[in-house]
């Protein structure tokens, strides 16, 4: 028991002071790969606008994996069905009990599998809505009316819903915005540069606010 929970801890350690971030690989057939060039165009964004020093090369972790906790911002991203074992569900608890954040961006249709999923990491808590004057959306670039809306889908509004552990976001799932999509080179949905920027901002606010708290 001991050395399973000095493992993490010495990971930890390392990464509070290092801007990293990873792409989280989970099972169950989504597509956790979709979006090939949003994190790295987010990067350059973050590295130019915000000063930042993340590695443009960024990796890619399993769930189950003790690599997760060398990074302090893992990112996950597809479409349709997510599933973790009890063993990565475990990891997952430590790894965000433990200082981690997760960022899920919902690239479509991942929310009923996520719910499920997500309760096997934290069976005792519940998401939250985050209220359009929370920090994240305060940081170097202001969102007054909250998650901007990147692309329709069912036309519903967009959502940010985050989980707690004594007062300090561990996880943001946003929904209904796909803010991956708007990180994209331009050529690959042909979203106006407005709306890009905007995606870029907002995902920028969630890198500065991960990192300053």
């Amino acid at each position: 028991m001991r050395k399973i929970i000095f493992i993490p801890i010495f990971f930890l350690s390392s990464f509070l002071h290092a801007q990293e971030v990873a792409l989280l690989k989970y099972g169950g057939g989504g597509d956790w790969y979709a979006n090939p060039t949003a994190l790295p165009n987010l990067i350059a964004f973050c590295n130019s606008e915000l000063g930042t020093g993340i590695s443009k090369n960024f990796q890619t972790v399993e769930a189950g994996s003790m690599d997760i906790f060398q990074y302090p911002f893992l990112h996950m991203t597809g479409h349709g069905n997510v599933f973790f074992t009890r063993e990565e569900a475990e990891n997952l608890h430590t790894y965000l009990l433990s200082g981690g954040f997760l960022h899920i961006d919902d690239n479509y249709g991942m929310k009923p599998y996520l719910e499920k999923e997500l309760l096997k990491i934290f069976p005792d808590k519940e998401w939250e809505e985050l209220p359009a004057n929370h920090p994240i959306f305060h940081q170097k670039f202001r969102f007054p009316n909250g998650l901007p809306k990147i692309h329709e889908h069912d036309n519903k509004p967009p959502q940010a819903f985050g989980y707690f552990h004594e007062g300090r976001l561990i996880l943001l799932f946003t929904h209904e915005t796909d803010l991956g999509d708007g990180w994209e080179d331009p050529e690959v949905h042909n979203d106006p540069e407005e709306i890009r920027q905007k995606a870029l901002r907002m995902g920028a606010n969630i890198i500065q606010f991960v990192f300053e708290n």
